[in-house]
Formats: C-alpha cells, sequence, structure tokens
C-alpha cells in the first residue's frame, strides 16, 4: 500500500490548501516591516502606514481562517479513507497492531493538518527573515547564517538516536492492546516502563539539543543588539523592525528541530504503514 497512490485523488485540494498556507505565511513575514513604517509614518502624523497594517492582518486573518475551516474538513476526509484499506492490508496481523497502527495514522494525518502548516510558516519566515536581515545589516546577516548552520548541526548529529528510540517505541505501543487484554498486571507495568523509558530517552535529547541551540541563540540576540545600534542614522522604525526580525528569526530557528524531529518520527511510522 503506497501514500501516494492512497493521496492521488486528493492532490487537487492537497494544493489548494498548500496555496494558502504559502500565502498566509509570506503575509505574516511582512509585518515587522509594516509595523517599522507604520511607526515612523504616526511620529510624523502620517497614518497611511497604520492602515496598510491594519489591512495586512485583516487579510491574514481571513485566509487563515478559511485555511484552518478547510483543513479540518479534508484531513477528515483523508483519515476515513485511508483507515479502512490500512486495517485491510494488516489481514492477518493481531488486534494489537492494527490498533496501534491506526493511531499511527491518526497522528501522521495530524501532522500534515497542523504542524506541517506551521512547518512551511517556519520554513518561510527563516529564509525570508534571513534575506531580509541581509538587507538591514550585513554583520547580523552572517551571524545568523552561522547560528543555523550550528544548530541543524547539533540536531543532525543526533537524528540517528531520535530514530533508534522512535522505532523501539512504536514496537512496544504495538503490543498494547495484546498486553491490556491479557490482564496481567505485572505485564502491563512492564510494559508502560518501556513506553516511558523510550519517551524519556526522546525528552533528553531534545532537551539538550534545545539547550545548545537555546545558548547559540541568545548570544547572537544579545550581538544583534550591540550592533544594531552603532549606526546613529537608522530610523527608529528601521531599527524595531530589524530587532522584530531578530525575534522571528530565533523562533523560526528554533522551531524547525522540533518538526525535524517530528519528520523523523513519521518517517519511521510512514515506512511502518506503507512500506513496512
Amino acid at each position: 500500500m503506497k501514500l501516494k497512490a492512497l493521496l492521488r485523488h486528493q492532490m487537487l485540494p492537497l494544493g489548494l490548501t498548500f496555496a494558502l498556507i504559502l500565502v498566509e505565511a509570506f503575509l505574516t513575514l511582512l509585518f515587522p516591516l509594516f509595523i517599522g513604517r507604520a511607526l515612523d509614518g504616526a511620529v510624523q502624523g502620517v497614518y497611511l502606514g497604520v492602515l496598510q497594517l491594519s489591512l495586512l492582518g485583516f487579510a491574514t486573518v481571513i485566509i487563515g481562517l478559511c485555511r484552518r475551516f478547510f483543513d479540518s474538513r479534508l484531513y477528515s476526509k483523508i483519515y476515513q479513507k485511508i483507515g479502512p484499506k490500512l486495517v485491510q492490508s494488516l489481514d492477518g496481523q493481531d488486534t494489537s497492531i492494527k490498533s496501534a497502527r491506526l493511531g499511527m495514522l491518526k497522528e501522521l494525518v495530524e501532522f500534515l493538518e497542523f504542524s506541517l502548516p506551521e512547518l512551511i510558516h517556519a520554513t518561510i519566515s527563516l529564509f525570508g527573515v534571513i534575506l531580509i536581515i541581509a538587507q538591514l545589516d550585513l554583520n547580523i546577516f552572517l551571524g545568523a547564517l552561522l547560528c543555523t548552520a550550528l544548530i541543524l548541526m547539533i540536531y543532525w548529529i543526533s537524528s540517528s538516536k531520535t530514530l533508534s528510540f522512535n522505532k523501539a517505541a512504536n514496537d512496544e505501543q504495538e503490543k498494547q492492546v495484546a498486553v491490556v487484554s491479557k490482564k496481567d498486571e505485572p505485564e502491563l507495568k512492564n510494559h508502560l516502563r518501556k513506553m516511558m523509558k523510550w519517551n524519556i530517552k526522546l525528552s533528553d535529547l531534545e532537551a539538550v539539543n534545545f539547550s545548545l541551540a537555546w545558548f547559540i541563540l541568545m548570544i547572537f540576540l544579545v550581538a544583534s543588539i550591540i550592533i544594531s545600534v552603532q549606526n546613529p542614522l537608522v530610523k527608529y522604525g528601521a531599527l524595531l523592525s530589524l530587532i522584530i526580525y531578530v525575534f522571528q528569526y530565533m523562533e523560526s530557528v528554533i522551531n524547525l528541530p522540533f518538526f525535524y524531529q517530528s519528520w523523523l518520527r513519521l518517517k519511521e511510522i510512514t515506512h511502518r504503514l506503507f512500506l513496512g
């Protein structure tokens, strides 16, 4: 059973939702720039920038609302169509495995509905913000590139462990219904202990990675503030926009590894559901 074949009839609505995600992400990227212009204009008693900022906010809300209404119905339909075919493909397998893999399928669909749009937003924001920062201050731009490379390296080094821990956790999850149906309390406790062991290992690994990444970003933030105030000719609005873009960059780059971790888990799940 191939995932691409199952989604073939949903390509048009999936294309529409991805287009809406891209538009919404692009509009979100413009907010700091419009805030800076609105501030500079308001200081001089000109409120055209404030009006433009209001229109940008209204358009972003409407597009985001429409997309979310559309997504909830689209992915619900996808889950209802793929679920029975997945169970049918597991004919002869234990009920425990069928139940666990239906849960994994739901996790995959929820990733597409909720996490994938955030991932696209974060990716566009990261590259867009870096390009904008390059126009505002070359030194901060180079610092952002260095931070991005260091953080990606941290998570890439730990990716093999993440895959291994997720595989072990999913193996144990597939035994759950069978263990529960036996009504054997010691065996159930042992099963839950193993499940939590892998969760703890994943959590500890993520905590270390996140702490290292945040340490790098805090150094970058302090350096960016010091660098940005060195030019006395920069307007307040432009300075505010630059600092907001630095914060947007930090938010995007710190979130991308979380999505990478989710992708590693879903990579193992997808292989289990459609190739295993």
